[in-house]
């Protein structure tokens, strides 16, 4: 029977980037996200390019009705996977306090619970004459204390450690997880101006979606526990090791408030 990688947030652009990563290597692909038009049109150019079988499921996973009945139709279905990536994420920036109540749950709902039910439902599905291989997107952002994205910062944070924890149980039932923590990525508009906006440290350390699809595709088939994509992400992550948490928040607040401000032309207080 024909077991799937499972792809959350697949019409983004790092989702996208998997996607096609995941085909260009012959494996089918499930593939879920909020817009129908998208998933579909990116399955179609899938299945025409690389002849692998694309499905996929509308489903809003900040919705915990919208998740049961994704799992109900998995079920139903009599789907198997042989992986999970955990890509679907949200931020909004601006500082805790300028946030609506509604925002701050979305990047809960979406980043941390969501993820969790995903993995704890998947794993339910899973093609257990295949070693498994979980893949959650976290994020550098997941090391420090950054303000502008205190939330995201945190939610990343606890992703990176669930997913360590996490990596050990699966061990029982011959599974992997390996965490990604990329920098940025250009993968729309908004992101990209954000970037240009932090000037050579946002150059520095970002990372082509492709390139991090297919690299993080390799180091989750050897079952490595963490991975950080660029020279300069991964000497920032040694750097940071030895400077006190104090001082990087105070350091990145100075950064985020600057680039905010250039990238949406509002002051950041």
């Amino acid at each position: 029977m024909k077991s799937y990688v499972c792809i959350t947030g697949g019409a983004g652009g790092l989702g996208k980037a998997f996607a096609v990563e995941c085909a260009s290597r012959g494996y089918d692909i499930f593939l879920t996200d909020t817009r129908e038009d998208a998933l579909s049109t990116i399955a179609e150019g899938i299945r025409n390019t690389y002849g692998t079988k694309v499905l996929y499921e509308v489903c809003d996973l900040t919705d915990a009705d919208s998740r049961t009945r994704l799992f109900t139709a998995i079920e139903q279905k009599g789907y198997q996977f042989w992986s999970l990536i955990n890509v679907a994420g949200v931020d909004f920036e601006g500082t805790f306090f300028e946030k609506s109540r509604e925002e701050i749950r979305t990047i809960l709902r979406l980043n941390i619970e969501a993820n969790l039910e995903m993995t704890h439902e998947i794993l339910r599905f899973r093609n257990k004459g295949r070693t498994f291989r979980l893949i959650n997107v976290a994020s550098m952002a997941a090391y420090y204390p950054i303000p502008i994205k205190a939330t995201y910062a945190a939610s990343k944070r606890f992703l990176l450690n669930f997913s360590l924890a996490i990596r050990e149980e699966l061990k029982a039932y011959g599974g992997t997880v390996t965490t990604l923590c990329p920098g940025g990525m250009p993968t729309n508009a908004l992101v990209i101006k954000c970037i240009d906006a932090q000037g050579f440290m946002g150059r520095v350390t970002t990372n082509n979606v492709g390139f991090v699809a297919a690299n993080t595709l390799d180091r989750a088939l050897k079952g490595k526990a963490v991975y950080i994509p660029g020279a300069a992400n991964r000497l920032l992550r040694l750097l940071g090791r030895l400077v006190p948490q104090t001082f990087i928040a105070r350091s990145l607040a100075a950064r985020w408030r600057s680039a905010f401000k250039k990238s949406h032309g509002v002051p950041a207080t």
